[in-house]
């Protein structure tokens, strides 16, 4: 399967205008969404160091607490930008100054795990437009600092501990230890990094600090081990939307974790031994208790026992295991009977390896797949038990495990859940975490100084799923890949057969997977894992000017999803729909660069890749996280932006502007001979007819072909007729008109939530937003930050609404109030001559490049301008249907939409294609 960055980032990020740095696998998008390219091509394999083993020796009941005064890296605003299983993804750091350290490492028995910081300059720049949307919404940059700001990406690394060398290249080649001073030419004998000193944690950091100093300069300042797994834990916890889930019979589901109702939990660290942490919060905690019987304990009694050379293999053999050939259960004792006088099933274990002792057998004569399952079972089984009895003694309502010896295996996790559920009659629970791998590796980088992590908040993460190395059989093959060029290769080289993907595989050094050196799997081929957990890890971007909608009735019961995908039949429709879209959306966005040749090659790459995307998620749902249709559609577009076709509805967009301008200053004069109230419902019927121009539907796109973008829309409008299969017009006309002879009076601020280009934005909304404007609202169009579909952006509002500015004066001095326009020209014929007040006319980006919208993380000047307002109109299918439809707000809500797709309307609305939707709730008063 293609898809997984392996070195995944965490990403704290500013706004950038770089291309790709010389990073191995470096897959992130800034704030301007140029993707850069994964360049490496590392195996994502969890594995902690042995850390529970020496972490016995510490004494039940020893507190430890972290120092106030410690130098700290400054995380504040850190955001994921981002796919979510995956595993490690990136994060970026927008405050962090320039005097920092690069790199930490947690160094362990078995593996080297890195977590370094990539830094780059904040090269935005504010047009006039964002100045006074700031000025007027009294936005502020929200820097705290005195120093200049930079942005930055947290990467996560992982190399074999007895492959240092090469760990040790790695450093070297990229700087990494060069404490923050800018040493593009570094040597071993620099002066310059003389007394650089590099944060580590790990029974390695003493280990190998002498080879760290001999071979880079650098000296390792060591971390405490249990002080950097829990450091690392809470920030995930707290940062991460999706970080931890839980696992049973196969079934992953994501729970999200309140950060204000985070402490006290248990966490279980499972190394060579185990230890067991209470963590009360931040730098507070103690070891609570523990046991020998670990990860450690499974490999050497399993390689005594069968002879397995590596862990992974011998977690592989236990997926071909019966342990009832070994295992002594309830049903051997009672004659194949339940015990249910105490609730022991027939399939209960009643002694591991007890028919060992009866059996007339050597080991020779008992299979190695049996042993390792009963080995594994007997092992999670007690380690399950022993946390869950810790939780209860200390009363705690959360476990976490984590450490090498789960590394994403499903039936270990199976089994510890299974235990937990057991012993806690089904009270307690299980949880997981997707990046437990780096607990320790990132609580060392965050001990650097101008840490902020209290700033942190999980909307300003967002995690995507750039294509990473050709992925198969559960493991990342191949050697990095080293730009855009190298990526289409590889995709190239992609065959789909159902829902498995196979690659070959690369010219690699025998035995390894490029970079670090990781074994192949011995079995399963090439086919994905049936049984592996697999949860990919993306590119985790931090977003500082993302926000949470403060209109939100509920922000924490807030679901924006409408379509539920956990349906498995609702899942397979709509990755129907998106796969026989796919060759119509490629020739568009060839065509939009031009139908050159590299442009086809780039959209052919382009659908291998989304549908590599779709047979993933085909195969494994929550393989990114939770996934909704939300997100599986903002996947289409960032996958898009990787292979460089930034707006593949370009030129369709501006053609069907320019058209629906052209007739636009005609319906403006057939409006103002209306009356007030047949001009409302015209209004309204415009909206709705000129949504009907969608190329994200199968449907209207084959209108297309039978008429002109204006004699679509005529048809659309005379079909406009009452009641709508959702038809709440009269409540909407009485809020806005009033009834009795009493005048409401207007609406301070609407937010206007636009879709389309074309005429659903120029005949549809512009002149909704003209009858607000008119009744002296002000209003705020909200756009999208960039382009999906045939979606008008923010960016192009301006130029859009300058033009029709040219034939209304009402239009013109709102734009002007709003800085859209600097000295608009005014048509001498327009018929709109009655005077307005100057209410402003504002245009500011939601914070996303999707067809649809969450919500929960939108842009900081949305937000703002969210605060004083007292009526949304949410516009089109992705908005408000798709989304949001059942979303509830403390201020009015008017949701328009045509159902362009004859299931969504069946299951929405029980109506059919075409149907309209008109869905007016009036503000949601709080409850005294």
């Amino acid at each position: 399967m293609a898809g997984l960055p392996v070195e995944p980032l965490l990403e704290i990020e500013g706004k950038n205008e770089e291309k790709a740095e010389e990073d191995n696998n470096d897959i992130y998008v800034n704030d301007d969404n140029k993707q850069s390219i994964s360049k490496g091509a590392l195996p994502v394999r969890e594995e902690s160091d042995q850390v529970g083993e020496r972490e016995m020796a510490l004494p039940p009941g020893s507190s430890i607490h972290r120092s106030g005064s410690r130098p700290q890296l400054d995380l504040s605003k850190a955001a994921i930008q981002g796919n979510s299983e995956e595993r490690d993804p990136t994060i970026l750091l927008p405050n962090q100054s320039d005097d920092i350290s690069h790199l930490a490492l947690d160094i362990g028995g078995s593996l080297i795990k890195l977590v370094y910081f990539s830094r780059h300059e904040d090269q935005s720049t504010d047009d006039t437009r964002k100045k006074t949307v700031k000025e007027r919404l009294g936005i502020s940059n929200g820097n705290r600092r005195s120093y200049p700001i930079l942005g930055g990406r947290l990467h996560f690394v992982k190399f074999e501990t007895s492959k240092i060398n090469e760990c040790l290249d790695f450093i070297s080649s990229k700087q990494l230890h060069c404490s923050g001073i800018e040493c593009h030419h570094w040597t071993s004998d620099s002066t310059t990094n003389r007394n650089a000193v590099i944060k580590a944690t790990g029974g390695g950091a003493y280990k190998f600090a002498d080879l760290f100093k001999q071979r880079l300069g650098v000296s390792l300042d060591k971390e405490d081990e249990m002080d950097c797994l829990v450091a690392g834990a809470n920030f995930l916890l707290k940062a991460i939307r999706h970080e931890a889930f839980t696992h049973m019979e196969g079934q992953k589901e994501f729970v999200q974790i309140d950060h204000n109702d985070l402490f006290p939990y248990l966490l279980v660290n499972i190394g060579s031994g185990v230890s067991m942490i209470k963590v009360d919060g931040d730098g507070k905690f103690q070891r609570v208790s523990g046991t020998n019987v670990g990860g450690g304990t499974y490999w050497g009694l399993g390689r005594l026992l069968t002879k397995c050379k590596s862990f992974d293999e011998l977690l592989e053999l236990s997926q071909k295991g019966d342990n009832s050939t070994i295992d002594m259960l309830v049903g051997d004792i009672y004659g194949g009977m339940d015990y249910s006088k105490i609730g022991l099933s027939a399939s209960t274990i009643a002694s591991s390896f007890g028919k060992a002792i009866s059996d007339n057998k050597e080991l020779k004569d008992y299979r190695p797949e049996d042993i390792s399952l009963s080995l594994l079972r007997m092992i999670s089984y007690n380690i399950g038990q022993i946390s869950y009895l810790n939780a209860l003694r200390f009363g705690l309502k959360r476990i976490f495990f984590g450490g090498f010896f789960i590394r994403g295996h499903a039936y270990t996790m199976d089994t510890i859940s299974f235990a937990v559920q057991f012993w806690s009659k089904g009270e307690a629970q299980a949880m997981f975490l997707r990046h437990e791998g780096f607990l320790g590796a990132l609580g060392a980088f965050m001990s650097y100084e101008k840490h902020g992590l209290d700033d942190l908040r999980v909307h300003q993460l967002v995690e995507r799923f750039p294509m990473g190395a050709p992925y198969t059989g559960g493991k990342i093959h191949g050697p990095p890949l080293g730009d855009l060029n190298e990526k289409i290769s590889w995709m190239e080289k992609f065959v789909l057969k159902g829902t498995e993907i196979t690659a070959p595989v690369p010219m690699a050094p025998p035995g390894t997977t490029g970079l670090g050196g990781f074994e192949v799997p011995s079995s399963k081929g090439g086919t994905l894992r049936s049984d592996a957990s697999a949860l990919n890890v993306g590119v985790l971007h931090l977003l500082p000017n993302l926000d949470v909608f403060p209109l939100l009735a509920d922000p924490k019961m807030y679901e924006p999803n409408t379509v539920d995908l956990s349906d498995h039949n609702e899942l397979e429709y709509w990755f129907m729909v998106l796969s026989e879209q796919l060759p119509d959306l490629v020739d568009k966005a060839v065509a939009s660069e031009g139908g050159t040749d590299d442009a086809k090659r780039r959209g052919d790459a382009f659908a291998r890749a989304f549908s590599a995307h779709l047979a993933r998620l085909m195969e494994e749902p929550a393989a990114y996280g939770k996934l909704g249709l939300a997100k599986l559609l903002e996947l289409r577009e960032e996958c898009l932006r990787e292979f460089d076709f930034v707006d593949a509805y370009r030129s369709i967009k501006q053609r069907e502007n320019e058209a629906s301008l052209a007739v636009l200053p005609d319906l403006l004069v057939e409006l103002d001979r209306m009356s007030e109230e047949a001009r409302l419902l015209t209004l309204i019927e415009g909206v709705l007819a000129a949504n009907i121009f969608d190329w994200g539907s199968r449907a209207c796109v084959d209108l297309y072909h039978k008429g002109t973008i204006i004699e679509i829309y005529r048809m659309s409008r005379n079909k406009m007729q009452r009641p709508w299969r959702v038809d709440d017009f009269d409540l909407f006309t009485e809020r806005m008109l009033g009834s009795g002879g009493k005048k409401p009076p207007p609406h301070k601020r609407a937010l206007l939530f636009v879709d389309n280009s074309g005429a659903d934005i120029v005949l549809g909304m512009l002149p909704l937003a003209r009858e607000l404007l008119r009744r002296g609202t002000e209003v705020v169009l909200v756009a999208n930050s960039l382009p999906a579909i045939n979606d008008v952006t923010a960016m192009e509002l301006p130029d859009i609404v300058a033009e029709a500015a040219k034939h209304c004066d009402i239009l013109r001095r709102a734009a002007e109030a709003g800085g859209l326009i600097v000295d608009a020209m005014v048509n001498t014929l327009d018929s709109c001559k009655e005077n307005s007040a100057s209410v402003p006319l504002m245009v500011v980006e939601n914070g996303c490049g999707s067809p649809c919208i969450d919500l929960r993380q939108v842009s900081s000047e949305l937000a703002a301008a969210a605060k004083d307002a007292d009526l949304i109109i949410l516009e089109g299918m992705g908005r408000s249907l798709h989304t949001n439809f059942n979303a509830r707000f403390k201020c009015d809500a008017l949701k328009l939409a045509m159902v362009k797709n004859q299931r969504l309307a069946e299951k929405l609305i029980k109506g059919k294609i075409y149907d309209c939707v008109c869905r007016y709730e009036a503000a949601q008063v709080e409850s005294s």
